[in-house]
């Protein structure tokens, strides 16, 4: 398990910010029909290890399938930053595009697949 930092991102325009206290261990990279085609690499993090610091109250809504994750888009530039929603047991989670992390180095991250188009 690697070690737990304190990060900061946000969209591509500026309007959406976090921070996240995670460790990027393991990072996600899913199959499933909305992060293959938007090329998502996820972290998850719980929701008291998550702070919306700019734009949350404006940003666009999209629920598919199961309607158990919020993904949420800055209505400006279109970038999703971070998803909220329940992790299988019922946990609240947040689900985190590390791909918006700020100076994130992607290729020193090892992604792990999964396969969330047989769910």
């Amino acid at each position: 398990m690697g070690e737990t930092k304190t990060y900061a991102g946000g969209c591509h325009c500026g309007q959406v910010r976090y921070e996240v206290e995670t460790d990027l261990e393991p990072v996600v990279s899913c199959n499933c029909s909305i992060c293959s085609k938007r090329g998502s690499l996820l972290a998850f993090a719980s929701p008291d290890r998550f702070r919306a610091l700019a734009g949350e109250e404006t940003l666009t809504e999209y629920r598919f399938r199961s309607h158990a994750i919020a993904h949420l888009f800055c209505p400006t530039c279109g970038i999703l930053s971070y998803s909220r929603g329940t992790t299988p047991d019922g946990r609240p989670m947040v689900a985190i595009n590390v791909r918006t992390i700020d100076d994130i180095d992607i290729a020193e991250l090892q992604p792990v697949a999964f396969d969330g188009r047989s769910l």
